[in-house]
């Protein structure tokens, strides 16, 4: 399907996988754009190398396809990212915790797509003033670091409040989610759960079979205190946190040590001692997958189950800015 996002990234379908730290790498987000998707690799607090070494990866699996990477800017060595990534030559750039000023200009003269997550329309407003192509509007819904709105608030606020694409986030992982996003006015989806369990995902075994499993009340947000909550499967280790950041007299030197490593015990296999960040989409999530096949039945299920033409949504949604025109059924 066509719409302002698959134009303005050169990707087939309007799906973008999500960036999840210690998760998205090169084979991932590879699948995910040869599969006509926008794959995208993380690289908060990875090692310049290994960025690098992904990106040789992702192309090598998706040829000449449109991939992407995501900069944590809160990251201490996110200029150096960013440097790096305008010399590899990535299509898209999508950021999250902070601003990306002091990058655009550089991307932009790359040639480079530049999406940042916001999770607000202030803040949405504020990424379009600055020469953002697009933003994802990301509702609390999702797995790992949240704000505070929902996505089925969040999403038609920020559509109000920008006149560029909206790609839809949180709460997103079967066709009901897609078609719905499309209703609220978004012309593109963010998917991070659901590519959790597929093939090419690189966390361990037993992390995707508790995803499997999980039912809609199976997610906890740890790390309110400190101003950076982040969304996960419960286990042993998120019960201990909860207790602790409960507890007033806890030890924040104790507490930052529960944090240290805890996402990378989950992605090795430490499903109990670990951060095992998911959605609350883990619950419609229920076989493993290639992440081809996963996209298929995304497109698919939202025509069948959401009930709607998508295409015609998302004409109706590029109009609704009266900067562009739509095509359906080769009619303008």
């Amino acid at each position: 399907m066509n719409t302002r996002v698959t134009d303005l990234l050169g990707i087939r379908v309007p799906v973008i996988q999500g960036a999840m730290a210690r998760i998205a790498d090169g084979k991932l987000a590879g699948a995910v754009s040869a599969a006509g998707g926008l794959g995208i690799i993380a690289c908060g607090g990875a090692p310049l190398e290994w960025i690098e070494q992904q990106v040789r990866i992702a192309r090598e699996i998706a040829g000449d396809a449109p991939l992407g990477a995501n900069v944590m800017l809160m990251d201490p060595q996110a200029p150096q990212v960013a440097e790096l990534l305008t010399k590899l030559r990535v299509d898209v750039v999508t950021t999250g915790a902070g601003s990306p000023a002091n990058f655009m200009a550089a991307w932009k003269e790359a040639g480079m797509k530049v999406v940042p997550v916001v999770a607000s329309s202030a803040l949405a407003a504020r990424m379009e003033r600055m020469g953002a192509d697009a933003v994802v509007a990301e509702g609390c819904e999702a797995g790992g670091h949240i704000g505070e709105l929902t996505t089925m608030a969040l999403v038609p606020s920020v559509c109000d409040a920008v006149r560029i694409p909206v790609i839809a986030a949180g709460g997103v992982a079967d066709g009901r989610g897609m078609a719905a996003a499309f209703a609220l006015g978004a012309e593109g989806v963010q998917v991070g759960t659901r590519f959790l369990t597929v093939e090419e995902c690189c966390i361990a075994d037993a992390y995707k079979e508790r995803v499997l499993k999980a039912k809609d009340s199976d997610t906890v947000v740890t790390g309110r205190g400190s101003g950076h909550p982040v969304r996960g499967l419960k286990n042993k280790w998120a019960r201990a946190m909860r207790k602790l950041e409960c507890d007033a007299a806890a030890n924040p030197d104790e507490l930052e040590g529960m944090y240290a490593g805890s996402l990378r015990r989950a992605v090795e296999g430490d499903v109990d001692g670990g951060s095992m960040m998911a959605g609350q989409s883990a619950a419609l999530v229920h076989e493993r997958k290639t992440a081809a096949q996963a996209i298929a039945d995304l497109l698919a299920d939202a025509e069948v189950r959401g009930g709607m033409n998508l295409q015609q949504l998302a004409c109706a949604n590029a109009q609704r800015t009266g900067r562009a025109a739509c095509v359906v059924e080769g009619k303008e």
